[in-house]
């Protein structure tokens, strides 16, 4: 061909770079501070590990093999879910393992262990010695540090959220990962309708049937007042942190199925918290061991712990004052406030009516069942070459350009 015919090169240009490889001679002159291509048809062979037709028009992986699928950071303030949960699978975060729970429980064990070391340092120095089976009710001092010696385990239970599992310790308490206050005032008159009234009619009816004598309150019944309204919710609450909430989210989340691993663990966690009280006789553990399950099936029907420290604590509560108000002996003869299979029976009543009474006002209070969530998980890597979106790219044979 003569010069400027069909395979001659283009006119000679400045150049400084490499000697013009491939047909076409040098590569085109870019702009200075304007990045050009990294490789192409005209530049030469390409860096090792990208395919010779160059890279795809939605961006190349880099050289070297596929990474595979990083485990993904929780940003900060995010939920630690990638697909929504129910109370019961909390645990069951982003970076869920089986053993984070059980390192959970040693960790408990331990911490209380020590409290209750300070606590019994704190027995020593005031002289004063707890009935663990709560016998004597109208005893002010008793009461009081048997309840702070309950209350410790709230903070307990957080700190093994926030150290084995490494989430914040709000997801201890409901699906939104905080306490819902504004559910326990409805939940709480809801509670004193059904459980309250049933405890104190079983005391009423109980009491003068057994021939116990009623004595009245006591001299320091002031005091017991001011000790079961202020220490007595948290003391509730803290059993439901530990029963309701670790020690059943632990179970659940060991099971990894939402209806049977609530179902699980309302069952065992309801014969432990019956057993962990050291019931005097059957009917007494019958009755804790309903109304534990009662109270697992406050936290199913509203997605958190509320509505289960609301019916603990209105149990707890009438059963300390009526047994303060009817006076010594009549507080020695009712343990855990049941007397007789009537007053147990009448009491279960209470718990069933208020967990119906619960389902059934749902609509008005609206409580929320399943926890935010975020999706970082790094998308699928389908075959073929076809982008797999931002998060991910599949190597495979070029596509076919027209």
């Amino acid at each position: 061909m003569t010069a400027g015919g069909w395979g001659a090169p283009p006119p000679e240009q400045p150049y400084s770079g490499p000697p013009p490889t491939g047909r076409y001679g040098a590569p085109p002159q870019v702009p200075v501070g304007v990045p050009g291509p990294p490789w192409g048809p005209s530049w030469g062979p390409p860096p090792s590990g990208v395919p010779p037709w160059g890279a795809p028009p939605w961006g190349a992986p880099p050289p070297g093999p596929a990474p595979g699928p990083a485990r993904a950071i929780t940003p900060p303030g995010a939920p630690p879910f990638d697909t929504p949960q129910p109370f019961a699978l909390l645990m069951r975060a982003r970076d869920w393992a089986w053993w984070r729970p059980l390192l959970g429980l040693l960790l408990f064990s331990v911490l209380y262990v020590v409290a209750a070391f300070v606590v019994f340092i704190v027995f020593l120095v005031t002289g004063v010695v707890p009935d663990l089976a709560l016998l004597d009710l109208t005893d002010v001092a008793v009461l009081l540090v048997t309840n702070l010696s309950l209350i410790v385990a709230i903070p307990i239970v957080w700190v093994c959220w926030l150290v084995p599992h490494g989430v914040g310790i709000g997801w201890s308490s409901s699906v939104l990962g905080r306490l819902r206050w504004r559910l326990f005032v409805p939940v709480t008159w809801r509670a004193l309708a059904t459980l309250g009234v049933a405890v104190a009619l079983g005391l009423v009816i109980a009491v003068p049937a057994t021939g116990v004598d009623v004595t009245g309150p006591g001299p320091s019944f002031g005091w017991m007042l001011l000790v079961v309204l202020t220490t007595t919710p948290l003391q509730a609450a803290a059993e439901e942190y530990v029963f309701r909430g670790y020690l059943s989210q632990t179970i659940a989340g060991w099971i990894g199925r939402p209806v049977v691993g609530a179902a699980v663990a309302g069952v065992v966690s309801a014969a432990l918290f019956s057993a962990a009280h050291a019931p005097p006789d059957f009917q007494t553990f019958l009755y804790r061991f309903a109304i534990g399950l009662a109270l697992s099936a406050a936290v199913w029907l509203t997605g958190g712990l509320e509505a289960a420290i609301a019916l603990h604590a209105v149990n707890n509560v009438v059963v300390f004052l009526l047994a303060g108000a009817l006076g010594d002996r009549a507080a020695a003869a009712e343990p855990g406030g049941v007397v007789g299979w009537a007053t147990s029976l009448l009491g279960i009543l209470g718990m069933a009516a208020f967990v119906v009474w619960l389902a059934r006002s749902r609509p008005q209070l609206r409580p929320e069942l399943l926890s935010p969530a975020i999706d970082l998980r790094p998308a699928p890597r389908p075959v073929g070459g076809r982008p797999a979106g931002p998060q991910g790219w599949a190597p495979g044979p070029p596509p076919a350009w027209g």
